[in-house]
């Protein structure tokens, strides 16, 4: 962990060592150092899954250029799980926005809030447990937890 500028990781497991940036100003968030984690676990954003296009419309044109890559579509292992619209993985409605309008609508109810989770939804953390093959699973119970321990540490 690094407070480079800006929250970010790569993902999944990167030769010569995994940085993931939580600049101390502005991404020491529940909700956002779970996101970044989950991406050096290797999980993409919500709204590039294979099956996107039939819970979400992306709005490309009112993404600012630089952002586009972000929303382009992947071929992705979704673990047999649904579209989550409160994964912590997925943005929200207005991210990268050029103009002020949306970027992502859901298709069932274009006036859902999407993207705004302040911690692991319950579908973050069966993928999780599904890719990793936990024996004893995460539960959201274990979300609040203050003594986690990370790396023996």
């Amino acid at each position: 962990f690094e407070s480079f500028k800006g929250c970010w990781s790569y993902v999944g497991r990167q030769d010569g060592g995994q940085y993931i940036s939580l600049q101390k100003d502005g991404c020491m968030f529940h909700g956002t150092v779970q996101h970044e984690v989950l991406h050096a676990l290797g999980f993409n954003h919500e709204q590039v899954r294979s099956d996107r296009d039939d819970y979400v419309q992306i709005l490309f044109e009112n993404i600012e250029d630089e952002y586009k890559f972000a929303f382009e579509k992947k071929n992705t292992n979704n673990l047999g799980t649904p579209y989550d619209f409160y994964s912590v993985m997925e943005y929200h409605n207005y991210a990268f926005s050029k103009n002020g309008k949306p970027t992502i609508v859901a298709r069932r109810d274009p006036s859902l809030r999407i993207g705004n989770a302040m911690e692991m939804s319950v579908n973050d953390i069966t993928r999780t447990n599904k890719l990793y093959q936990c024996g004893v699973s995460l539960q959201k119970s274990h979300l609040k937890e203050k003594n986690l321990v990370l790396d023996g540490k």
